[in-house]
């Protein structure tokens, strides 16, 4: 097993309506072709060997034999094979029939699963000829040999962490109370679906919502293979659409009408943390009910990975996506800020404004609130401090911003405010420590609160979701304010809000905030270079914001291990940076991130715009006194 990944596959092979010899071949045929290619599992459509199509053929002796005899020949011809198979099949039992996925590997029948819910409306009527599942056999004997039978199965990999299969078969999915609610109760992280839907008009959509929709809800990957080419057409047709889904998200899908193997990869080790995350408090005992675990090897590699990671993953793709995921934010980000004013009766909003990114979108934001409220923007109070680090032109982008937007400015340099204070506390100015910067910081703070306290108002925090959680903030500087709206924003997404609020703005606003995105990221607290540029350069000193969002996510959002995201980050970002890079800064992200949680514990109120935040009163609890050392280890193996 690759860092939690299972390699599956959703397979439709042509049959023939109730030509078992025929479906028997294609079903080993595509089982040692998706074994060949690394599948862990590998999924059959429903009553696969014979046809689901064969209407009062299945009354017959002869069909059930033969479909009996078929399984046991894919058996023999599969003995080889360390795949999970689900191979659907008419299963007599006693005195009835019952529609049934075998469970295969090795050459070892693992277990028959009979399915729960029979339809019978519509184009359907199952119940012409099948038994719905029922509780009193618990074991038979099939294709000579003696196998668990029943709805309480789950298939368990002895070899790999968190690989845990339950079978359901096609209507048991559309059913309200599914026995995959039972089955991922009880601990199965991947359900397997053997079905046979037949097309319509609208149904592929519907069917694909409800596939996503399930493994949301149960926390699960879900693996539909559907029936295909080769179904009667008599007054159906089977377009073949198998689907791939890991919570929520559609990893793999087939086109319609086309016959074959579809591969994916799924998260397990995500999946578990994903429900311990949530906690298991959803399921009662009665639920989950009793389940027997049916253990199986199968094989713990499978070559490279399918699956590929976006480098940007609070970033959604595509321009029309993104662009309404980035109104939304915004929307929440004034929502909550306009709520906050309101609550607290407060006069004017009080800003710091310094030619970068953050404080640009916090005053955006802003402008924003006082427009829902009906308040007048020359009441935000935007205040530009030149230090010893300012530049002519993020100077510049701060006035003509404030002047483009039609807002309150003051421009009130610190230079000689923070000189008096060294020499109040006896601060050499040639040394340009941290006390050095962190003085200037801190006097901007003073100020903003200050002028908030006079004209009765809020100070506004422009601070992000990334410089939270490396600590790149002063303690008491630039990390409190009276109420953060950019707190739970990546600095990965703050471009692209701010890019997306130009393009509303337009004009003058626009080619401002384009000079903004333009600028290096900086605190601006030790002199320019000789040029007058910017010296301080903030990802030349803690690493690439992009790399520390990806870690950010996959290690806070997504559980993975240390050695997983460098191996994700190592793949994401092959075309940028190189493996030693990537671990370099990687480090870097743990350290920091241990080492200044002390300033995310006191961190002021802010509103929350996505699944990561830091805030000690939602997401995220951690002591500050935490080690890191564990993690960091991870890195010597």
């Amino acid at each position: 097993m690759q860092y939690g990944f299972i390699k599956v596959c959703a397979a439709t092979p042509e049959i023939r309506v109730a030509d078992v010899d025929f479906n028997s071949e294609n079903i080993i045929k595509a089982a040692l072709e998706s074994s060949e290619a690394g599948s862990q599992l590998t999924v059959f459509p429903e009553l696969c060997v014979c046809g689901y199509t064969c209407g009062d053929l299945f009354n017959q002796t002869t069909l059930l034999k033969a479909a009996e005899e078929a399984v046991a020949k894919i058996c023999l011809k599969t003995s080889g094979v360390k795949t999970l198979l689900f191979i659907g099949a008419p299963v007599p039992v006693g005195g009835k029939l019952y529609n049934c996925a075998v469970a295969v590997c090795g050459g070892k029948i693992l277990g028959i699963v009979p399915k729960t819910y029979l339809p019978n409306y519509g184009e359907f009527y199952e119940m012409r000829h099948f038994s719905r599942a029922e509780s009193g056999v618990s074991e038979i004997i099939y294709a000579n040999q003696t196998v668990p039978f029943g709805t309480d199965l789950i298939f368990t990999a002895a070899n790999c962490d968190n690989f845990s299969v339950a079978a359901e078969i096609c209507e048991d999915l559309w059913a309200p109370l599914s026995p995959s609610v039972r089955h991922t109760a009880a601990g199965a992280t991947i359900v397997v679906n053997l079905s046979c839907s037949d097309e319509t008009v609208g149904k592929a959509e519907y069917r694909r919502e409800l596939v996503k929709m399930q493994s949301a809800k149960l926390i699960c990957g879900y693996v539909y293979a559907d029936a295909g080419n080769g179904e009667s057409s008599t007054d159906m047709t089977f377009a073949g659409h198998n689907l791939i889904c890991e919570n929520a998200s559609v990893i793999a899908e087939s086109k319609l009408f086309e016959n074959g193997l579809i591969y994916g990869e799924i998260d397990v080790n995500s999946l578990v943390f994903e429900r311990r995350r949530l906690s298991s408090g959803y399921y009662s005992e009665e639920v989950k009910g009793e389940h027997r675990t049916v253990n199986f090897q199968t094989v713990n590699s499978f070559g490279e990975l399918l699956r590929t990671f976006d480098k940007y993953p609070f970033v959604p793709a595509g321009r029309e996506k993104l662009s309404e995921r980035l109104e939304l934010i915004l929307s929440i980000q004034t929502n909550g800020l306009a709520k906050r004013l309101k609550h607290t009766n407060a006069k004017c909003a009080v800003i710091g404004v310094s030619g970068g990114l953050d404080s640009a979108l916090a005053l955006l934001v802003t402008c924003r609130a006082f427009k829902l409220l009906g308040k007048p923007l020359k009441d935000i109070i935007a205040v530009t401090m030149p230090g010893f680090g300012t530049t002519t032109g993020t100077k510049s982008n701060s006035l003509k911003l404030i002047e483009a937007l039609s807002v309150t400015g003051r421009t009130i340099p610190i230079g000689k405010t923070v000189k008096s204070h060294f020499s109040d506390i006896g601060h050499n100015p040639e040394v340009k420590d941290v006390t050095y910067e962190n003085a200037q910081a801190r006097m901007r703070t003073l100020i903003l609160m200050d002028i908030a306290n006079s004209c009765g108002g809020l100070v506004i925090g422009t601070g992000d979701l990334s410089e939270l959680a490396l600590g790149w903030a002063t303690y008491n500087g630039d990390h409190m304010s009276m109420y953060g709206v950019n707190c739970s924003v990546p600095k990965t997404l703050v471009k692209h809000l701010v890019k997306h609020e130009a393009e509303n703005l337009r004009g003058t606003a626009e080619k401002v905030l384009n000079s903004i995105l333009a600028t290096e990221i900086s605190p601006e607290l030790l002199p320019p270079d000789k040029d007058g540029k910017i010296s301080q350069k903030t990802e030349d000193i803690i690493g690439p914001y992009s790399l520390h969002d990806f870690f950010l996510y996959y290690s806070v959002r997504r559980g993975f291990e240390p050695e997983k995201v460098l191996y994700l980050a190592a793949r994401a970002f092959a075309d940028e940076y190189g493996a030693e890079t990537i671990e370099k800064w990687l480090r870097v992200f743990y350290q920091r991130f241990f080492s200044q949680q002390f300033k995310r514990s006191c961190i002021p109120d802010g509103v929350k715009v996505g699944s990561v935040t830091l805030s000690p009163r939602g997401d995220w609890r951690m002591p500050s006194d935490a080690a890191v050392n564990v993690w960091l280890d991870k890195f010597k193996k």
